[in-house]
């Protein structure tokens, strides 16, 4: 602490980010980056763009890539917002669309950063809590007695649980919160679900937000994009113009595009990590831990006689670290990415030996 920190600076709790360890012949399953890396195609596009062009400002609007976005999900480039990641895409979602008078709502155990985001734009919030299988419960979310939300945002497939919640359940929480917005925040729903995306075409209240990060295997390129009615995306530019106009470098936008576009590697890398979590699952059960149904590209796992916190320390003994979770309801838990194959049996045969 500082005598110069100004006042919201000493009240924030900031996020902290999944371990980036250097730690030699490492099995990294705790951040959920996709095992396999991202398009040739990709690469190859960052690599002619990386050329004199780089003297010059990139495109404010990310025009190439809008248009990019909106041609793969048939829509138009106006419904399209990009940003720096979908951490700051939710970011300027917060502050634009999701702060109001009444609490926003968002589920007890999901994406730590949405609290952080509210303490640091004074933003009042009401968890609502996941039921006994933590799971979502639909009418949890539908205005009771009076009390309407001020705005709404969880992840679907939700994080770190994994569990997803269908599309028609989704649905009924838009319809029936026309008051507020509702935000779906979709960063792992290549890997089992289906996008709300659709919805917005029905729902002027409904903004869906995506990464790069995971599916199309650009964690580092840092690339996020939100689809919602014209006037939706309007007020995130708005936000977007008042703090950084060039969110997007040359290099990733050019990458961006490339990754969009070559949808056979993304089909194939995206149906190999599928078919590894029905494995590792599997595996893992056979163990004896009990794994929630997974749509993501990570599972949540916990064993009946065996703390998690003591599972995590061992297997880093071993060179193979995961997510341990130390908070209420969960703290039994482990979150592992799904990798390879090889690293996934690196993993299990790890396990064997740690419970035997």
């Amino acid at each position: 602490m500082s005598q110069y920190w100004s006042a919201v600076v000493n009240g924030l709790t900031p996020y902290v980010p999944g371990e980036q360890p250097k730690i030699a012949n490492l099995v990294k399953l705790n951040t959920n980056e996709h095992p396999y890396g991202p398009s040739p195609k990709a690469i190859e596009a960052i690599r002619a763009e990386a050329s004199d062009a780089l003297r010059l400002y990139p495109d404010p609007t990310s025009e190439r890539l809008r248009a990019a976005i909106a041609a793969r999900h048939g829509i138009t480039p106006q419904q399209v917002f990009v940003g720096n990641g979908s951490d700051e895409v939710l970011a300027h979602a917060f502050l634009a669309l999701l702060k109001h008078d009444r609490p926003l709502r968002f589920p007890d155990i999901s994406y730590s950063f949405y609290p952080v985001y509210c303490g640091l734009y004074g933003i009042e919030f009401a968890t609502v809590p996941l039921d006994e299988n933590l799971a979502i419960r639909p009418d949890d979310y539908l205005p009771t007695d009076g009390q309407a939300a001020g705005g709404i945002v969880f992840p679907n497939p939700n994080a770190p649980t994994g569990r997803l919640l269908p599309l028609a359940e989704i649905e009924r929480i838009v319809a029936g919160n026309p008051q507020c917005v509702v935000v779906i925040d979709e960063a792992y729903v290549d890997f089992g679900g289906e996008s709300a995306i659709p919805l917005t075409a029905r729902y002027p209240n409904l903004l869906v937000v995506q990464t790069l990060s995971k599916s199309r295997s650009l964690a580092g390129l840092r690339v996020g994009f939100a689809i919602g009615h014209p006037d939706l995306i309007e007020a995130l530019v708005r936000v977007k113009d008042s703090f950084n106009s060039y969110p997007l470098d040359r290099l990733a936008i050019v990458g961006a595009v490339a990754a969009i576009e070559d949808e056979e590697y993304f089909e194939r890398t995206r149906q190999a990590v599928i078919r590894t979590r029905g494995q590792l699952v599997s595996d893992l059960s056979a163990l004896g831990f009990e794994v929630l149904p997974s749509a993501a590209n990570f599972v949540f796992a916990t064993h009946p006689t065996r703390d998690a916190g003591e599972l995590a320390a061992e297997l880093r003994k071993r060179a193979i670290i995961v997510r341990h979770f130390r908070q209420p309801r969960i703290d039994q838990f482990l979150r592992i990415t799904v990798g390879t194959d090889e690293q996934c049996g690196a993993l299990i045969g790890a396990l064997r030996e740690i419970l035997a």
